[in-house]
């Protein structure tokens, strides 16, 4: 299969991850609702057969629920993927979850993380959101520390802008950026996309169907009837002008798709991956279907023809 460099780091990527926001069940700030833990393992199992690469989570999703399953889900796998995971979200006794870049939370994530994922080293260890901003350097020199000591592999940030970016390169190099990106949300073209080509950072962007706005599924009746602790209820693209307009991108997308057998998502995927400074993308999944309905999207491609044709229905 096919797969691109992350970056500097030697790891080489399928064009998509398996994102397990949703797979941490209705705990949290954030969260999707209700979740089966059977059909989560069926999803990562059914990514894994189809040869995808790479799992990407947080201890924020599901307050340490979704490593836990993800830890489950790999044990006696073989071959292993990579496992990507999150810092800088925690909580305390009181399950409240606060940002926190301090040097000894810190440390006491990166051995959360690895006790509940069940392995020796974090493939992948990454800044969840860089808040408190004061504290990015002394989170990141701790970063790079547990990294020169074997607990982390590489180290990476999310949702970082490119000053941010600069002021940890001051320090350590950053092997990859995760920011948010879709047909939907376009502002890292501007600058974050050139900056990280520059210095060869690696891109993997999250919601490229901008939370399941583009997948093909997507209607005003199924936002009306989202559970009630959704995050995306709140959310202003799922209301209003925003909406009918998304769902019309949406629409658009499957037109293309459908000329090939495939879902609106699939197009929608290959829409963020024609950029070359994506090293792959982030899928959220739920069960073991939808992974089936995206995985065309490893090895389809939208053509010049289709990428101009999309022009027109494209937010700016």
């Amino acid at each position: 299969m096919q797969t691109r460099p992350l970056g500097a780091s030697g790891m080489k990527i399928t064009p998509l991850g398996i994102g397990t926001w949703a797979i941490g069940g209705p705990e949290g700030n954030y969260n999707w609702g209700p979740q089966d833990d059977k059909d989560s393992i069926a999803a990562i199992h059914m990514a894994l057969d189809l040869g995808i690469n790479w799992i990407d989570t947080a201890p924020a999703y599901g307050k340490g629920h979704s490593e836990g399953v993800v830890g489950r889900a790999l044990k006696g796998r073989s071959p292993r993927p990579y496992v990507f995971t999150k810092n800088s979200l925690a909580w305390k006794e009181d399950r409240v979850i606060f940002n926190c870049l301090k040097a000894e939370s810190l440390r006491k994530e990166c051995e959360d993380s690895l006790r509940r994922l069940q392995v020796e080293a974090l493939d992948l260890w990454q800044v969840h959101w860089p808040n408190p901003d004061p504290d990015i350097e002394e989170g990141w020199a701790e970063m790079a520390r547990l990294q020169k000591a074997g607990k982390v592999r590489w180290i990476g940030v999310s949702n970082f802008s490119v000053s941010q970016m600069r002021r940890a390169q001051a320090i350590a190099p950053i092997a990859s950026l995760q920011p948010p990106y879709s047909a939907i949300r376009r502002d890292i073209e501007a600058e974050i996309l050139p900056f990280c080509a520059k210095e060869n950072i690696g891109v993997i962007p999250y919601s490229p169907m901008q939370a399941g706005l583009l997948s093909g599924r997507m209607s005003k009746e199924r936002v009306e009837n989202l559970a009630p602790g959704d995050w995306r209820r709140n959310n202003e693209n799922f209301k209003g002008p925003k909406l009918s307009r998304n769902l019309a991108l949406q629409d658009a997308f499957g037109r293309i798709a459908a000329r090939h057998g495939q879902p609106a998502g699939v197009a929608a995927l290959a829409w963020v991956l024609r950029r070359s400074e994506v090293a792959g993308a982030i899928v959220g999944v739920r069960n073991a279907k939808q992974v089936e309905e995206l995985a065309p999207a490893l090895e389809f491609r939208l053509i010049p023809e289709e990428l101009r044709e999309m022009e027109g229905f494209l937010p700016d």
